[in-house]
């Protein structure tokens, strides 16, 4: 132990451990706490070396300065305090804590009874205290280099108007892609290789959003079970990639990952593809009050969790994942914006999706628009760029929240997807056709307020979370069992279809019918006012079997299956893509409104008329088109015709000529259509026609 330093005074920020002026400074923040330890452990993280009592605490902060060590210093933490768990305090210094603000993490977690807090088996539960220490087997972290700041010359930068989001998993969309070399499939390197890129373009998508990338973790039920959590909602390592989405060569050196994870976003940045992060910042893999004792539980159990306000001993559970983050707390929200900065600053990254994300705006009255994350979060100078999206809802008796969120905020709208797939599939309660003409122009009864713009609406018809677009209309209902839970996981009663048969079949009738549904729903989504949102895969007809819940299958279930891609679809994606990039009526940023000077839409019926109050009601006619004006037009520039029926039905299209430029159903061929000539609209299609001066 002689070898190493004494600790000096330090400085009490920034937050955890910077490599600085030749040592290492050390700063971690606890409200409650009498003493923290820093415990200095050799490279493999086996043998503790010395211990250190911090300084402090200042302004609520312990912190230390380590001269003579640097990068590549492996350390744990000792957080001394009351352990009274009917006060929620829950301080155990036998548990060695990993560093919450951690740029490395090093070693291999294993569920171990001795990485709880307390006896599990004990008479008096989660109020006992377990005096055995867990060093050997706790994760660790490691001190990285000097930061160095991210070059954003490059960064692609797309106006909201313009996005339009591809939904993918790092693993899961090269697993199996010809044209990537087998030791780059399903990494980071490979999500960046020409070969995935070259299908990002050719689609005409402009931003990836990435299934969580945080260092996870799974849970104790999968890992009895031999499962992972592969999607990653999990999240253990905030400021860390995810190892096991780097190639094998890198995935015990946390520094090769986080290079390998900047050069995959310089490569997409490089190809004018940006790169969104789905984060998750609403829960701990530190679950309720009967889970583990890893890091913020140890540090400050009650300043980093939302408690019961009658007994402080349990928690909320408004994520129903056991516990919810106290993003009320000023220390919490700064954890926060350090990760997001980080993210940007260093990793190059172009925005986020906040998982569960009312969480975030909770205070002591329930979500609030005004929250101070929120606030702090839109004055940041750094994140001033980063796109925001929110998912709009978590398991609160007040958690669906769509339409609320502040600024910037884009949100995932689920209206949208229930009313076209109800259109589309004939099911459910959303099958007229003035819910889908709400829907399909960007829900202003949701959005048009305060400032916000159509692209607020994040529209999808499939995401991660359910079935993709091939299951939603082969299959009836869930098909989970492969997940161990007796198929009793994953949402019931989504909107779906099988056409008459369940899962695959021969039947000539039924397969046309589900892809011209399908191409249908495509087309909707993507040339919606909005911002279209794409799962990976639904572009190629990818099915998960009729799992709609395959967070922990990390196998063929989730891989995209390119040797049965559907080309034919793809096609139909980068057309209407395309199409979306070409007229800007597609994707205009500003509402469609009436008055002069200003663009607008006006909604007709098959007979070619206005559309009435009557026609909106009138639950027998589905069928509708839409002409869309630019401003200060006479006529119209663009028509668009939604036949949902399974026969072709006749329209009369007023303001002619008209030629068509997209069919989803690909039944026709070139067409001019012209004023006044009955034209009959294929089967289960969305036409858009454009209008041809005579």
């Amino acid at each position: 132990m002689a070898h190493l330093p004494e600790l000096q005074p330090g400085w009490h920020e920034p937050l955890g451990a910077l490599a600085r002026d030749g040592g290492v400074n050390f700063a971690f923040a606890s409200e409650h706490a009498t003493r923290i330890e820093l415990c200095v452990f050799d490279a493999e993280g086996q043998r503790e070396l010395r211990r250190y009592a911090l300084d402090g605490p200042q302004d609520g902060v312990f912190h230390g300065f380590l001269p003579g060590v640097g990068p590549g210093l492996v350390y744990g933490l000792r957080a001394h305090g009351p352990y009274a768990p009917e006060q929620g305090h829950r301080f155990n210094p036998h548990k060695l804590l990993l560093d919450p603000w951690a740029r490395e993490i090093v070693g291999r977690f294993g569920w171990r009874a001795e990485h709880h807090g307390y006896e599990l088996g004990h008479p008096d539960g989660p109020r006992s205290l377990d005096a055995r220490d867990n060093a050997t087997q706790a994760l660790k972290a490691r001190v990285a280099a000097a930061p160095v700041m991210h070059a954003g010359a490059r960064r692609p930068r797309r106006a909201p108007a313009e996005v339009v989001l591809y939904e993918v998993h790092v693993k899961g969309f090269s697993r199996l892609l010809p044209g990537v070399p087998e030791d780059l499939r399903g990494t980071y390197a490979g999500l960046a290789h020409p070969a995935a890129i070259a299908h990002f373009k050719r689609l005409g998508v402009t931003t990836l959003s990435l299934l969580p990338v945080q260092y996870a973790i799974a849970e104790p039920h999968l890992a009895e079970r031999g499962l992972p959590n592969y999607w990653g909602y999990n999240t253990l390592g905030f400021f860390c990639p995810d190892p096991r989405w780097a190639q094998a060569v890198h995935r015990d050196d946390p520094t090769a990952v986080a290079a390998e994870f900047r050069a995959m976003v310089d490569e997409l940045h490089a190809a004018g593809l940006e790169v969104v992060l789905d984060v998750v910042y609403n829960h701990t893999p530190e679950g309720n009050e009967f889970g583990p004792t890893l890091s913020w539980r140890g540090l400050d159990n009650k300043t980093w969790y939302r408690l019961m306000a009658d007994d402080p001993s349990r928690h909320e559970n408004l994520t129903g994942c056991g516990n919810t983050v106290n993003c009320a707390h000023p220390r919490v929200t700064q954890f926060v914006l350090d990760s997001l900065r980080y993210w940007v600053a260093e990793m190059g990254v172009d925005g986020f999706r906040f998982d569960l994300a009312p969480v975030l705006g909770r205070t002591g009255r329930g979500f609030d628009p005004g929250a101070g994350f929120f606030t702090a979060l839109r004055q940041d100078p750094l994140l001033a760029g980063a796109h925001l999206i929110a998912e709009p809802w978590d398991a609160a008796h007040d958690g669906y929240q769509l339409g609320r969120f502040p600024g910037r905020f884009l949100e995932w709208n689920d209206r949208f997807r229930d009313a076209a797939r109800g259109y589309w599939l004939g099911v459910g309660p959303g099958v007229g056709r003035g819910e889908l003409a709400r829907r399909f122009m960007a829900s202003s009864d949701v959005f048009h307020h305060g400032g916000r713009l159509p692209s607020a609406s994040v529209n999808f018809i499939a995401v991660h979370d359910g079935f993709t677009l091939a299951d939603l209309t082969s299959y009836s209902t869930k098909h989970n069992q492969a997940n161990g839970e007796d198929n009793r996981d994953g949402r019931d009663g989504e909107l779906c279809a099988n056409f008459g048969a369940e899962g695959p079949t021969d039947d000539a009738a039924i397969n046309a019918a589900r892809e011209r549904v399908r191409r249908a729903l495509l087309a909707t989504l993507l040339l919606a006012q909005g911002t279209p949102m794409l799962c990976a895969g639904d572009e190629i007809g990818n099915s998960q079997g009729g799992n709609n819940n395959a967070y922990c299958q990390d196998n063929p279930t989730t891989w995209l299956d390119w040797e049965r891609a559907d080309g034919a679809l793809a096609e139909l994606v980068a057309q209407a893509l395309a199409l979306r990039a070409q007229e800007p009526l597609l994707r205009h940023p500003r509402w469609f409104a009436n008055g002069p000077g200003e663009a607008r839409i006006v909604w007709h019926a098959p007979s070619g008329h206005e559309m009435t109050p009557g026609d909106w009601h009138d639950a027998g006619q589905r069928a509708f088109g839409a002409q869309l004006f630019e401003a200060g037009a006479g006529v119209p520039r663009l028509m668009l015709v939604f036949n949902p029926e399974p026969e072709v039905l006749p329209f009369l299209l007023c303001n002619g000529p008209w030629r068509l430029v997209l069919d989803s159903s690909a039944a026709l061929g070139e067409t001019l259509v012209r004023a006044g000539q009955p034209f009959g609209v294929p089967a289960r299609s969305l036409l858009v026609l454009r209008h041809t001066p005579t």
